[in-house]
């Protein structure tokens, strides 16, 4: 087990990355970034007759929420048939009641550095989301690397879910030329892509920088990591701010990740869940600053079509 340093940088928000013998400089940005210009119609919508209630959780300090980055993927959803609304206080059989599919992204802890990956979940509200699956409703849960997997590790572990809270890289299986070893492709082409319902005409599944998983049995994996796989896990860190730039190291341990997986299906008693260890796949974004497009936006990628299929899945 080898002890590598990481070098975060940035202020607030998503990251876009560079990476170079283990040092990873992050550059932040505020929620606002979605591509504003992509196309969020869906030319043959699955979902019309039945209309599927998607809540989507934005009451937990979500990184994400439909007002920023994963607005395209809201109005996606509704362009394919789902109703889609927010839900900003804590969850109780009443508030799940309402919903048929319940999405959560990125939830983290209050505060600032070691109390982000402090789970904002409560134990009732956890409780109260294993129930109402249980009782056959829909779970998303899309929990990214450090902080957020450590998070959500709580609610995840209900469904039996482990998670490695750190960063996955696989050299071996990165887009070329993108100098970021986690920005990974799944594809049929190298056997990382699964067979669900929910890769049903998807040829290439690509992420961008996330953490591993590990499902109970039963679960399906969507995206499995192999022996190149390597996950950075965060074992202490220090903290600086200059000009306004708060500079944060780590000190991770470099765990073997084959095996694990970015993404797992599961049914759970009468419902579903589907569990992701990587956000910016389900989104269109834009770089504030060199203008570059990431998600499903990219292209090269059958992203969106993946993203309206987890859907599809969880509202079938």
């Amino acid at each position: 087990m080898r002890r590598r340093r990481w070098v975060i940088m940035g202020v607030a928000g998503l990251v876009i990355i560079g990476a170079t013998a283990g040092v990873v400089v992050w550059t932040f940005f505020s929620e606002p970034g979605a591509d504003s210009g992509y196309d969020t119609t869906v030319q043959s919508p699955q979902l019309l007759q039945r209309h599927p209630r998607v809540l989507f959780d934005v009451g937990h300090r979500n990184a994400h929420t439909p007002r920023g980055r994963f607005g395209p993927f809201c109005k996606l959803i509704e362009s394919d048939g789902c109703r889609v609304s927010t839900h900003r206080s804590a969850f109780d059989a009443a508030a799940l009641g309402e919903c048929d599919i319940l999405v959560v992204v990125n939830g983290c802890g209050p505060g600032d550095g070691d109390q982000r990956t402090a789970s904002p979940f409560d134990s009732a509200e956890c409780a109260a989301i294993r129930a109402w699956v249980e009782g056959g409703g829909s779970l998303l849960l899309v929990a990214d690397h450090h902080p957020y997997g450590e998070a959500a590790a709580k609610l995840a572990s209900e469904f039996g879910v482990e998670m490695s809270g750190g960063w996955t890289d696989d050299e071996a299986h990165a887009r070329a030329g993108s100098g970021d070893p986690g920005q990974l492709l799944f594809s049929r082409a190298n056997g990382l892509l699964g067979e669900h319902a929910i890769t049903r005409g998807v040829n290439v599944v690509e992420t961008f920088t996330g953490q591993s998983l590990r499902g109970p049995a039963g679960s399906v994996s969507l995206m499995t990591l192999v022996e190149t796989a390597v996950d950075r896990v965060p074992k202490a860190s220090a903290t600086e701010e200059k000009n306004g730039v708060r500079k944060t190291t780590f000190q991770t341990d470099d765990l073997p990740a084959g095996g694990r997986s970015q993404g797992l299906a599961l049914q759970f008693g009468k419902g579903r869940v589907v569990v992701l260890g990587e956000a910016a796949m389900l989104t269109a974004q834009i770089d504030a600053n060199s203008g570059r497009k990431f998600g499903m936006n990219t292209g090269g990628n059958d992203d969106r079509d993946f993203a309206l299929n987890v859907v599809r899945w969880l509202g079938a």
